[in-house]
C-alpha cells in the first residue's frame, strides 16, 4: 500500500485579513497546508475559525521579529515541503499619510522594517527549504512603488525597495532559476489598509481581494521568467488562452 504525498506547503505572511486571507484561503482550497500569521492574534484566530481547515497552521506574530520567522521557516518544514513563500504583511505608515517633507523617521523606519527588511530576512531564513522544493517566492508591490503619488512617498519607495530587491535576488545563483522571484502588484483592493490610505472616502469601487487572486496563482501554475508583473495583466493573458 502506497503512502499519500504530503500537501505542498505555503508560508502567506499577513494571512488573516484581505488579500493574504484571500490567498490562504484559494491555496487550502487547492489542497495546500498554508503557515499563515498575522499581527493581531484574535483576527487570526478568527479567521482560522472561519476558513476551519486542519492544514492551515496559524502562527501569530509580527514578520519584523527574528525568532518569529524562524518559528515560520520551522512550522513550514515540519508541515511537508515548502513551494511558496508569499510576503504578503506589508506596513502602510501613517494615516493620512504625510508628505515626505514632513515624514517622522521613526515611522519611515517602521515602514522600511515591515516592508523591505522582513521579507527579505524571512527570504533568507527560508531560502534553503525554498531552493530544495523548487518553489516560488512572491513578495507583494504596488503601483506606488513605480508611479509618483503624492503622500505615498514612505510606502511607494518601500515597495520601489523591495522591488529591486526582488529583481536582484532573481538574477543571483543561489535563489535563480530553481526559485523564480516574483513582485506582484495586484492593483488597488478593498482592504483596510487601502482604507487607511483614504480615511473617509468611499472604496467600494475597488476590487476585492478574492477577485485578484486567480492572477496570482497564474504564476503559481505557470512559472514565467522571474519579474515583475500587474494582476490586470496577468488576468488578461489567463483570458486569452
Amino acid at each position: 500500500m502506497t503512502q499519500s504525498q504530503p500537501s505542498p506547503v505555503a508560508i502567506v505572511t499577513g494571512a488573516a485579513r484581505g488579500f493574504g486571507k484571500a490567498v490562504t484561503a484559494a491555496l487550502l482550497g487547492r489542497g495546500w497546508t498554508v503557515v499563515g500569521d498575522a499581527r493581531r492574534a484574535v483576527e487570526l484566530e478568527t479567521t482560522a475559525a472561519e476558513l476551519n481547515s486542519d492544514r492551515l497552521i496559524a502562527l501569530p506574530g509580527d514578520v519584523t521579529d527574528a525568532s518569529h520567522r524562524d518559528a515560520l521557516v520551522a512550522a513550514a518544514i515540519k508541515a511537508g515541503p515548502l513551494r511558496l513563500l508569499v510576503n504578503n504583511a506589508s506596513r502602510l505608515g501613517p494615516s493620512p499619510q504625510p508628505a515626505l517633507a514632513d515624514y517622522p523617521a521613526s515611522e519611515l523606519w517602521a515602514v522600511y522594517r515591515t516592508n523591505v527588511f522582513a521579507p527579505l530576512a524571512l527570504i533568507q531564513a527560508a531560502l534553503p527549504a525554498l531552493t530544495a522544493n523548487g518553489a516560488l517566492i512572491i513578495n507583494l508591490s504596488s503601483d506606488a512603488a513605480v508611479e509618483a503619488y503624492p503622500g505615498w512617498g514612505g510606502y511607494g519607495s518601500s515597495k520601489a525597495a523591495l522591488d529591486q530587491l526582488s529583481a536582484v535576488l532573481a538574477t543571483e545563483t543561489s535563489a535563480a532559476p530553481s526559485v523564480p522571484v516574483y513582485a506582484f502588484d495586484p492593483g488597488d483592493m478593498r482592504t483596510e489598509m487601502h482604507q487607511a490610505a483614504f480615511p473617509g472616502e468611499d472604496i467600494s469601487d475597488r476590487a476585492e481581494p478574492e477577485a485578484v487572486v486567480p492572477a496570482l496563482l497564474r504564476l503559481l501554475d505557470t512559472r514565467p521568467a522571474a519579474g515583475r508583473y500587474r494582476a490586470a495583466d496577468l488576468a488578461l493573458s489567463g483570458a486569452r488562452r
